[in-house]
């Protein structure tokens, strides 16, 4: 027996896994909206592209 995943949730976390990677605040933004969080990925997107990634996938893992 295979399990079907439920409509849209592995689907939008793919997804916004992949935005993590190539835009992470937009990957923030659709997550948490518009607060500390995303302010926050911005600035370490600006410091460098990989804390801003690990931020990122660390707010959409932490929200399932």
């Amino acid at each position: 027996m295979v399990a079907t995943p439920s409509p849209g949730g592995s689907v939008s976390n793919i997804v916004r896994i992949l935005l993590a990677i190539f835009l992470p605040p937009v990957a923030v933004l659709v997550t948490e909206g518009i607060g500390l969080q995303f302010l926050l990925n911005i600035l370490l997107t600006l410091l460098g592209g990989v804390p801003g990634m690990i931020h990122a996938i660390w707010i959409i893992m932490r929200s399932r």
